[in-house]
C-alpha cells in the first residue's frame, strides 16, 4: 500500500438509479431547506438584537439554531445538485471535508440540546438561583465547549478515513459522503474504526441524551409538584418544545449512528439521514417559535415594524 493513490473523486449514487424519481424531491427539498435556512435566520437575529431575549435560554437557542444551519449546509446544496445531475460527483478532498464537518456540527447539535435541557432544569428546579447559576461567563464557557468539544473530537476519525485505501469502488451509495459508506469502499481492515466511531457515538449522543433525560425527568417532577394549575401549563409549555426536538434529534441520529454492526447504506437509512438533514431542522424554528409567548411577541413587534416601514 506504499503507493497507494487516493481516487481523484467518488461518485454519490443518490437516492435511486431513477432520475425521474431524484427530480421529484428537488421541489420539496429545496423549499424546505430554503424556508429552515429563512426560519433559523429569523430566531438568530431577533435573539441578537432584541433585548427581551438576551437570556441564557435564548443565547443557547441561538447557537442551536446557527449549529442547525451549517449542519444542513454542508450537506442539502450538493444534494440539491445530485438530484438533478446527470453524474454526481465530489472530489476526494470535498469528501472528507463534508464528513468531517457534518458529523463535528452534529455533533455540537446534541451537545447544545443537552445544555438547553439544563438550563430548563435549573429554571424550572431551582428559579431563585437561576442568574447566580448560569452566568453570562458560564453560558459562554458551556456554548464554546459544546462547539469546541465536537470539532476537535471529529479530528482523528477524519484523518484516519484521509489515510484508508479506498481501492473498492469510488461510488458511495449515498447523498452525501456518510460513515458507513464510506467504510465500505476500503480494502483495509476497518474494525477499529467502526468501534472509535461507535465509542464517539456512544460518548457524546447516547451521553447528551442521559444529561438531557435526565433533566427532563426531574424537570416533570418539579411540575407536577407546582401547585398552581396555571404555573403548570406554562412550565409544560415551555419544555414541550424542547422536549419534541429532543425526541426527533435524537431519535433517528440513534436509529442510524449507535449501533455497532450497522447495514451499510440502506434505502431506510437514506430516508431517516434525509429526515435528520432536511425535515428536522426545518421543523425546529416553529417548534421553538410557535410555543413561545416571548418570541411570538418579539416576533409579531418585528412584523409591525417592517409593515411601517
Amino acid at each position: 500500500m506504499a503507493n497507494y493513490t487516493p481516487p481523484a473523486e467518488f461518485i454519490l449514487t443518490g437516492f435511486s438509479a431513477t432520475r425521474e424519481l431524484q427530480k421529484i424531491l428537488l421541489a420539496p427539498c429545496l423549499a424546505l431547506y430554503l424556508v429552515m435556512i429563512a426560519g433559523n435566520a429569523s430566531v438568530v437575529a431577533m435573539i441578537s438584537f432584541d433585548s427581551r431575549l438576551h437570556s441564557p435560554m435564548y443565547f443557547f437557542l441561538c447557537n442551536f439554531s446557527v449549529a442547525e444551519m451549517l449542519v444542513t449546509s454542508t450537506v442539502v446544496p450538493r444534494m440539491l445538485v445530485g438530484l438533478v445531475a446527470e453524474r454526481d460527483t465530489i472530489p476526494f478532498g470535498q469528501c472528507l471535508a463534508q464528513f468531517y464537518f457534518y458529523f463535528s456540527l452534529g455533533t455540537t447539535v446534541f451537545l447544545l440540546m443537552a445544555v438547553m435541557s439544563i438550563d430548563r432544569y435549573v429554571a424550572i428546579c431551582h428559579p431563585l438561583h437561576y442568574s447566580t447559576i448560569l452566568t453570562d461567563n458560564v453560558c459562554i464557557q458551556l456554548a464554546l465547549g459544546a462547539w469546541a468539544t465536537s470539532f476537535f473530537s471529529m479530528i482523528p476519525p477524519a484523518v484516519l478515513r484521509a489515510r484508508m485505501p479506498f481501492c473498492h469502488s469510488n461510488q458511495i451509495d449515498h447523498f452525501f459522503c456518510d460513515n458507513a459508506p464510506l467504510l465500505k469502499l476500503s480494502c483495509s481492515d476497518t474494525h477499529l474504526i467502526e468501534l472509535w466511531d461507535f465509542l464517539l457515538a456512544v460518548l457524546f449522543d447516547l451521553s447528551s441524551f442521559a444529561v438531557t433525560v435526565t433533566s427532563y425527568v426531574a424537570i416533570i417532577v418539579a411540575i407536577v409538584r407546582i401547585p398552581s394549575a396555571t404555573g403548570r401549563q406554562k412550565a409544560f409549555s415551555t419544555c414541550a418544545s424542547h422536549f419534541t426536538v429532543v425526541v426527533i434529534g435524537y431519535g433517528t441520529t440513534i436509529f442510524i449512528y449507535v449501533r455497532p454492526n450497522k447495514n451499510y447504506a440502506t434505502d431506510m437509512n437514506k430516508m431517516v439521514a434525509l429526515l435528520t438533514a432536511v425535515v428536522t431542522p426545518f421543523l425546529n424554528p416553529f417548534i421553538f417559535t410557535l410555543r413561545n409567548e416571548k418570541v411570538k411577541e418579539v416576533f409579531k413587534d418585528w412584523l409591525g415594524h417592517l409593515r411601517g416601514l
